[in-house]
């Protein structure tokens, strides 16, 4: 059985809540990323920041990058899987909330992303297909 640990990308860097969006993009481009996690003063997940919402939710409403904080976007509670989860949980989670990207959770604590990429490295191809399948349908 693969789990979500084994698929990960290990790892993963934080934005602070209180970093700039430009500071964000920075980040992404240096990782060679579409997505960071959100962090509070507490260490702790609060959200994720992609490289699409600072397009969509800043640049594209006149909004300064460097004004504007990786909090600002945050929104509700970002979906997780446990580190233990088995690859259909992952998938089904991914699917139910149709996102590309998903934080794995240990004790609280971000261990690391799972990204489609991941997906394709550690799963079949019947089940990457079906993955893309349901997240590109119609919400």
């Amino acid at each position: 059985m693969t789990t979500a640990r084994e698929i990960m990308h290990k790892g993963a860097t934080c934005i602070q809540e209180s970093e700039t969006l430009e500071a964000a993009a920075r980040k992404m481009k240096d990782l060679d990323v579409g997505a960071l996690p959100v962090c509070g003063e507490d260490d702790r997940l609060h959200g994720i920041v992609t490289d699409r919402d600072i397009v969509v939710k800043c640049l594209a409403k006149g909004k300064d990058p460097r004004a504007v904080t990786a909090g600002a976007l945050e929104q509700g509670k970002p979906i997780t899987v446990d580190a233990s989860a088995d690859a259909d949980q992952v998938i089904t989670v991914m699917e139910k909330h149709k996102i590309r990207r998903l934080p794995v959770i240990e004790n609280h604590r971000l261990l690391g992303m799972i990204s489609e990429a991941d997906l394709s490295r550690h799963l079949s191809e019947e089940q990457v297909g079906q993955f893309v399948e349901a997240i590109c349908s119609a919400r």
